[in-house]
């Protein structure tokens, strides 16, 4: 959990230059490594140093790819769970109706109230624990009204389809907030993921130095070059920072209908 919690606190381009040293040094370290073992150690040449650092580089690039899986299903999965609260919240939403006066009235208005939060959550990040907070204080807001309601509605088929929207709208929030914040990459696959870096790329650098490839400028591209695959993962792994995030444009279109609709 605490491996967890370092990654997270780490910002995105914080993390993309410690990525770039870490692949940097690597292959500088096995540079130096490989030019000691050419000078002192003829008879090594011909040992299947290529052969190895092929089998790491596969290796490295199936790490890669099963981490990138896991972030970019999560990703399609924010999207599918914003898509389907916006569309549980309009139906809870136009069900208010079957509900008596004013009660119904009372119910569209916390609903809106809570589209208003959680669009506030989406444009201020750092507001996003009291919006939870908020968030589950309307929920219960809308159920005791609902518990409240029950016993003098005759109604009970049109007030079950109420509920049953209102259940959905309390379901796809747990769900999102789920996703969001507590399924992330485990700490374990990313020390996995850095530690199979550092030996493939001490392995690439360790064959330049054997081969007397003396190359500065190749070496910090392919720092570079890989360092952009991490933070791409990380960028997809995180809710609500960096470049690639969920667009909340459903949930503020759903937010102007229903004040269009208040009026």
């Amino acid at each position: 959990m605490q491996i967890d919690l370092l990654f997270d606190n780490i910002p995105l381009l914080l993390l993309y230059v410690i990525t770039v040293a870490i692949v940097f040094l690597s292959v500088i370290c096995g540079f130096g490594m490989g030019s000691y073992t050419r000078r002192h150690k003829k008879s090594e040449k011909e040992a299947p140093v290529g052969t190895l650092i092929g089998a790491m580089l596969g290796l490295l690039a199936f790490i890669l790819a099963f981490t990138f899986g896991i972030a970019s299903t999560r990703f399609d999965a924010r999207k599918q769970l914003l898509l389907d609260e916006v569309n549980a919240i309009g139906t809870a939403f136009l069900r208010a109706d079957f509900l008596a006066y004013p009660q119904s009235v009372a119910a569209r208005n916390l609903l809106k109230k809570y589209v208003d939060i959680l669009v506030e959550a989406t444009r201020n990040p750092e507001k996003l624990s009291k919006a939870l907070v908020d968030s589950e204080m309307l929920h219960e807001q809308l159920w005791s009204q609902v518990t409240a309601f029950a016993g003098q509605n005759n109604n009970s088929i049109l007030l079950g389809l109420y509920i049953q929207s209102l259940n959905e709208v309390f379901d796809l929030h747990a769900q999102r907030v789920t996703v969001a914040l507590r399924y992330r990459i485990p700490g374990s696959i990313w020390l996995a993921l850095y530690f199979v870096t550092m030996l493939t790329m001490w392995a690439v650098g360790y064959d330049f130095g054997r081969k007397g490839v003396a190359n500065i400028l190749i070496s910090l591209a392919l720092a570079l070059a890989f360092s952009i695959i991490i933070l791409l993962i990380a960028d997809l792994d995180r809710s609500s920072e960096g470049f690639l995030t969920v667009s909340q444009n459903p949930m503020i279109e759903l937010q102007q209908k229903l004040s269009l609709s208040a009026k």
